[in-house]
């Protein structure tokens, strides 16, 4: 199963291309903060090898997506890359994934209903996290039965990430579950599009 997603590109730019020179300041930027967050929720603050280690990540990054095959995207917000990095995915629903869901934390009990083409799924919205080094962050996660397909954003300006929900409730309502049927391989079925 792959996903799809039709991100409004005057406001995101997708760092999952597999090659090329689109997206990649915009994915090194992305990798910095991410970085920068890990060590800072660690304890180390900012460490002078994150930008040579994201660097080596955003250099490995195109080929690793090759690989994923659609179970990935990634996207930053265009105007400052190092703002908000959301992550789209894909994965098979097993056992361990439903009792890792069932085991979160309370705060994850919080979530509202969100409703997309998807079907109905979960919204949670941390905007201000209760460890002062964690940043905040936004969740979506729907279950299709067989898979679960998430969209996680995190941002690295607590001030700022409540500006940022409508554009993010726009990109979650974008995924897409991208099937490989053929056009004219099964001409008795019809598709009609939920919403």
């Amino acid at each position: 199963m792959r996903l799809t997603a039709s991100a409004d590109l005057s406001r995101w730019i997708p760092v999952t291309d597999p090659l090329g020179f689109r997206g990649r300041r915009h994915r090194k930027a992305a990798l910095r903060m991410l970085l920068g967050q890990a060590n800072q929720a660690l304890g180390r603050g900012e460490k002078q090898g994150s930008r040579v280690g994201a660097w080596m990540m955003s250099q490995a990054a195109p080929m690793m997506m090759r690989r994923f095959d659609g179970r990935v995207l990634a996207w930053t917000w265009k105007a400052e890359p190092d703002l908000v990095v959301a992550l789209a995915t894909v994965q098979e629903l097993t056992p361990q994934v439903r009792i890792a869901r069932a085991t979160r934390p309370i705060e994850y009990d919080d979530t509202e209903s969100f409703a997309t083409p998807l079907g109905v799924g979960e919204k949670l919205v941390i905007a201000t996290p209760s460890d002062p080094a964690s940043s905040p962050f936004a969740s979506y996660s729907w279950d299709t039965g067989t898979h679960l397909v998430t969209l996680n954003a995190i941002c690295s300006d607590r001030e700022r990430f409540g500006a940022l929900i409508p554009a993010l409730d726009d990109l979650a309502r974008s995924i897409r579950i991208a099937d490989d049927l053929a056009g004219g391989e099964t001409p008795d079925v019809l598709r009609i599009d939920p919403a």
